[in-house]
């Protein structure tokens, strides 16, 4: 159960917060994916009224309804007809999002072993304000938790205590039924907190488990964009840390950003100034960077990419881009192929080892294996109402400032001389001369001058 009732209002935005991004993934997926990665069976986020989250929560989840935002306690009271009596609940918070599926599967395994009726995660932040604090007796047995969100809620004595709980717990489906319709809401805040839920079960001889967490990250909550931020920051230190592990060389991890969902292979550099962003991927041997930018790309072995731009394109292995190249999507650069300075290229394919070194735009074109375009080459592929395609051989030698005016084909082993407009078909292994004869116009400035 993960609970993404709240209005969200101290972020100050059009945008739901749990729709927020973090690190390439909507806040609100991250407890989802721990949760499906720690092997739920099923998953229920409590959402409020209306359809703010619809286009945020994916469609293998179940939804409930949490009419008005009326504490943790009611928003799970919201799903009951989601809960077995006889299963186990783990519930989480839709904006606490770097619990780790670890920590998942040992709070069910704590929860077991204990034969506890519900067991609640706890820890013990440098900062505990905004926490609700553990109270435990003499021995060390869980009393209660004492909510701190206003004053009124805890003594002095009880906001003096360090440990707090975390709002991650484990159920037993029945108890967890039968101790919400009991749960009040005599507090300072007038809501119905869960953690009464587990003073409820001690005061009926119900067996109540603790689990400290190490990690004080796991209470890391985002309330508002500077929280977020922090939370990012921390989000984006274990990406890095976990391609590093894995025989990745970040040269700069503090300018560099990464998506949680990005792959990147071995022995790959990532140099500083560089964004791997979306559902992007980088084989092995490659370097990226500096100063480049991946959106969804995918990047093959020993690919170089430089002060670049690359949006939903693929680059096969050893070919190379930059600096200060541009490509759009499906954009394809096969085995070996070059594209160099002040190049955009869209939707076109580019044979292996083809070159299109500088100050070139190549758009809805198919260009063969060891073609070198010249500097200056333009596919002039549309006419004002429709994208017609370049298609350019294997081995052409294309002149520089030759523009290929759409539809055309040039056969294989063919030339353009510079400065060529070419508008009709080149065949193979001819030299296409499609500019004006040169004209000397002799005593020119005196003439004009006079």
């Amino acid at each position: 159960m993960i609970l993404a009732g709240g209005s969200g209002t101290r972020m100050r935005s059009a945008t739901p917060k749990l729709a927020h991004d973090l690190c390439g993934r909507p806040l609100l997926h991250w407890p989802i994916a721990a949760a499906r990665e720690a092997g739920a069976a099923a998953i229920v986020v409590v959402v409020p009224p209306g359809d703010a989250l619809a286009g945020v929560l994916p469609d293998d989840v179940q939804t409930a309804v949490q009419p008005e935002p009326r504490g943790t306690a009611d928003a799970l009271a919201a799903a009951a007809d989601a809960i077995s009596r006889d299963g186990v609940v783990i519930v989480l918070s839709g904006d606490v999002p770097l619990v780790a599926p670890a920590l998942l599967a040992e709070l069910e395994r704590t929860h077991a072993a204990a034969r506890a009726t519900a067991t609640m995660v706890s820890a013990v932040p440098a900062d505990p304000r905004g926490y609700g604090r553990v109270v435990r007796d003499q021995g060390g047995a869980l009393l209660r938790v004492v909510e701190t969100k206003v004053p009124g809620d805890a003594s002095a004595a009880e906001l003096a205590i360090g440990e707090v709980n975390t709002g991650i717990y484990a159920f037993n489906g029945g108890a967890l039924l039968d101790a919400l319709e009991q749960v009040g809401s005599d507090n300072a805040q007038g809501e119905r907190y869960l953690p009464e839920v587990l003073e409820l079960l001690l005061r009926g001889g119900a067996a109540v488990a603790t689990l400290a967490a190490d990690d004080p990250a796991t209470l890391a909550g985002v309330n508002d964009r500077a929280e977020l931020a922090s939370v990012r920051a921390e989000a984006q230190r274990r990406i890095h840390e976990r391609h590093m592990l894995a025989g990745v060389t970040i040269v700069q991890p503090a300018s560099t950003t990464i998506d949680v969902a990005v792959t990147i292979g071995e022995d790959t550099v990532i140099e500083p100034c560089s964004q791997l962003l979306g559902a992007s991927a980088v084989g092995s041997g490659a370097t990226v960077g500096p100063h480049t930018t991946l959106i969804d790309a995918r990047l093959g072995d020993g690919v170089n990419a430089v002060r670049s731009h690359l949006v939903r394109c693929e680059l096969r292995a050893g070919a190379s881009v930059g600096p200060f190249a541009y490509l759009r999507p499906d954009a394809l650069l096969r085995e070996g192929a070059k594209v160099g300075t002040f190049v955009e290229v869209k939707n076109s394919d580019i044979g292996a080892g083809a070159k299109v070194p500088h100050l070139s735009y190549i758009g809805d074109a198919d260009i063969g294996e060891q073609t070198n375009l010249g500097a200056g080459s333009i596919t002039a592929n549309y006419d004002g109402t429709a994208k017609h395609r370049t298609k350019i051989g294997a081995r052409v030698h294309g002149g520089v400032d030759t523009a290929f005016v759409a539809p055309v084909t040039v056969g294989d082993d063919a030339w353009t001389a510079a400065g060529s407009v070419v508008t009709n078909d080149v065949p193979a292994g001819a030299l296409a001369v499609a500019r004006a004869r040169q004209r000397n116009v002799e005593r020119y400035s005196e003439r004009r001058g006079k």
